[in-house]
């Protein structure tokens, strides 16, 4: 049997950075083992450029390390708007490329589903109420909802995607997650410590749990001009 990697034995010492920008702004250090060293966050749903690098020092300082402490940099890919989504991812990679350290897409509703579901199970009520299918659901403005539906956690303690991110309408989301057999659990914030505790068993586990490519929700409002005519002589 081929012998996991480890995180914590290959980067001893190391930390875990984790940064979201799909619903508000939210950033947390971790620990390899899960042990959560800061985490913080802002509700505004718009100004992500304004608080990504204060809310970076802060997760910092309150975790009492450094940046030369990271070891790997977990980024939230999405589902989420255009503008606010690629704050986060862009912050995630300027960070890992400023310290020469790996960037670990993680998709941002696992975080979510991570969470409700560690909770069930500290909670001792994992066994029945969170062996079930579920959705996570996140507005999506314009009167839409981003939803990814879940069942259970696999072998390596992440969550186990029966579905992948989807965008459908505000009115008929109760709908298509009865069609899906899958409980509604509305998310109104990406915990970034998931975020990032999600990549660690990632880490271990030796897998790619998200594309590096950002799961937009819809292309951005600005359209490329066309081609200028030329003006007659």
């Amino acid at each position: 049997m081929k012998e996991r990697a480890s995180v914590a034995r290959d980067y001893p010492g190391k930390v875990i950075l984790g940064i979201d920008t799909s619903l508000g702004s939210a950033v947390a250090v971790v620990e390899p083992d899960g042990v959560v060293r800061s985490q913080v966050e802002s509700a505004d749903p718009r100004g992500h450029a304004e608080v990504i690098g204060t809310l970076i020092e802060r997760a910092l300082a309150e975790a009492s390390v450094t940046a030369s402490d990271i070891s790997h940099v977990a980024a939230g890919m999405g589902p989420g708007p255009f503008t606010g989504l690629r704050v986060g991812i862009a912050a995630a990679r300027t960070f890992a490329l400023g310290r020469g350290v790996p960037v670990v897409p993680v998709v941002s509703h696992d975080a979510v589903a991570l969470e409700l579901m560690l909770h069930r199970a500290l909670t001792g009520g994992y066994d029945e109420a969170y062996d079930e299918t579920f959705a996570v659901v996140s507005d999506a403005r314009r009167r839409e909802f981003a939803y990814t539906v879940y069942r259970g956690l696999d072998d390596d303690g992440l969550p186990v995607r029966v579905a992948e991110p989807a965008l459908t309408p505000r009115d008929e989301i109760d709908g298509v997650l009865a069609a899906a057999g899958a409980v509604r659990r509305d998310a109104e914030r990406i915990p970034a410590a998931m975020l990032a505790l999600a990549a660690a068993r990632a880490l271990s586990a030796g897998r790619t749990i998200a594309s590096a490519d950002a799961l937009y929700l819809r292309s951005p409002d600005v359209t490329i001009p066309g081609v200028p005519k030329r003006a007659s002589t």
